[in-house]
C-alpha cells in the first residue's frame, strides 16, 4: 500500500469540535466487513451486537495536561512546550517539543507561569523540534507535578481547529482512565458513560483493561510514500494476568472480543503469541499495522472517523478491508458523519 492511496478530502466542517453533550449519543456506522453492509444507528445501539461474556477491552490510559506555554529568557518570547514524557523524576527531566524550535539552543531557560514559578533549562536538543528540559523545582515530586499540570492545557491536536477550554482535559479522557501517562486520549473509548458501563454490567458483557500510552505519533504526517518504509514512534504499554485470561476464556470458548479503538487493536496484537492467546507484555511498541494485515485477537473493532493519510486510518482499513472502508468513508461524508477525536463512532463487525 502506498501513502496516496489514503488521500480524500475532509472540509473543516466536518472534524467535529466538541464531543455530543452526552458521551454515548453520538452517531454510530456499523460496517460489515465480510459484506461491506453498512448501518446508519446511534451509537447507544452497540450493545445489540454482542451477548453475554462477549468481551470488550479498553485502554484505561490517562491523559495529562502536556501543553503549556513559557516565556524564553531575556527575550520573553512566547514559547509553546509540549509535555511528552518524563525521563528522570529526581533530576525533573522531560522529553519535549517546542514551538517555535528554531528560537530554542541548549543553555536557554523558560519561565512559566505569570509569577515564573516554576523554570526549566534546555539540556539537550535530540530532533528538529524535540528538547530535553530539566526543570528547576526545590519542592517534592508530587508537589511539582501539581504546580506543572496546574500550568497545562488538555492537549486537544490542532486541527480540531479552536484553542482548548478548562473543560477539554474532561471532555479529552475517558471515564475509566486510570493510568496516567498520555498526550492524546484513545478517542472511541470517549464513547462510552456510566451509564453505558452499567449497561454492559447488568447485560453481563465482560470488560478488559490494557494501558498503552498514546503519544503523538498518532497524529504526526506520514512522509514516505511507501509504507514499509514508515516508523512509529515508541509508546509504553502493559497488558496484565486479568485481562489475558478474559480475552484468551473468550477466543477460547468462541465468544466475540471488540477492540475500543486503534491502540487497543494495536496492543493485543503486539502482545499476541503464536499460539493465538495474549500474554503479559510490560515494555514498549511500534508496531505499524496497515493493509494486508491478518489479525488474530479481535473480531470487531470501534474506532472514531480518521484524518487522511493517518495511519489510524490505515489500521482501521487493515481491519475493515481497504475498499470497504473507504467506501465507507465515503458514506460517512454524505451522511455528515463527524470526524476526529469528538467525531462519532464506527463499529466494524463480521
Amino acid at each position: 500500500m502506498k501513502l496516496s492511496q489514503f488521500k480524500f478530502k475532509l472540509p473543516q466542517e466536518s472534524i467535529a469540535q466538541y464531543p455530543a453533550p452526552h458521551r454515548d449519543e453520538c452517531r454510530m456506522m456499523v460496517l460489515h466487513r465480510t459484506t461491506g453492509d453498512i448501518e446508519h444507528l446511534m451509537f447507544k445501539d452497540i450493545l445489540s451486537f454482542y451477548s453475554p461474556h462477549d468481551v470488550f477491552v479498553f485502554n484505561d490510559t490517562k491523559v495529562f495536561p502536556a501543553r503549556l506555554y513559557g516565556n524564553k529568557e531575556k527575550t520573553g518570547a512566547r514559547i509553546e512546550v509540549f509535555l511528552l514524557r518524563e525521563l528522570n523524576q529526581e533530576l525533573r527531566l522531560w522529553d519535549v517539543l517546542v514551538d517555535p524550535a528554531r528560537k530554542i539552543r541548549i543553555g536557554n531557560k523558560l519561565y512559566f507561569g505569570d509569577d515564573d514559578s516554576i523554570v526549566a533549562e534546555v539540556i539537550d536538543n535530540t530532533t528538529s523540534r524535540g528538547r530535553t528540559l530539566r526543570f528547576l523545582y526545590d519542592g517534592d515530586h508530587d508537589e511539582f507535578k501539581r504546580s506543572l499540570y496546574a500550568l497545562g492545557e488538555a492537549p486537544i491536536p490542532r486541527f480540531i481547529g479552536r484553542e482548548s477550554e478548562p473543560e477539554d482535559l474532561e471532555r479529552f479522557q475517558c471515564i475509566f482512565a486510570k493510568h496516567e501517562g498520555a498526550v492524546t486520549a484513545p478517542t472511541a473509548g470517549m464513547h462510552f458513560s456510566r451509564e453505558m458501563l452499567k449497561r454492559m454490567e447488568i447485560n453481563d458483557i465482560d470488560r478488559a483493561f490494557i494501558t498503552l500510552h498514546c503519544g503523538l505519533g498518532n497524529f504526526r504526517n506520514t512522509d514516505v510514500e511507501d509504507l514499509t518504509k514508515h516508523k512509529m514512534d515508541s509508546e509504553q504499554m502493559f497488558v496484565d494476568t486479568p485481562c489475558c485470561e478474559l480475552v484468551n476464556r473468550a477466543k477460547d470458548e468462541g465468544r466475540k472480543v471488540l477492540a475500543v479503538g486503534t491502540t487497543v487493536q494495536r496492543a493485543l496484537e503486539a502482545a499476541c503469541s503464536t499460539d493465538g492467546h495474549i500474554k503479559e507484555y510490560e515494555g514498549w511498541t511500534n508496531k505499524f499495522i496497515f493493509p494486508p494485515y491478518d489479525f488474530t485477537v479481535a473480531d470487531s473493532m470501534l474506532v472514531n472517523f480518521h484524518l487522511p493519510y493517518s495511519t489510524l486510518l490505515m489500521l482501521t482499513t487493515a481491519f475493515g478491508g481497504y475498499d470497504y472502508t473507504m467506501h465507507a468513508y465515503d458514506e460517512a461524508l454524505k451522511h455528515g458523519y463527524k470526524f476526529g477525536p469528538f467525531g462519532d463512532a464506527m463499529l466494524i463487525i463480521d
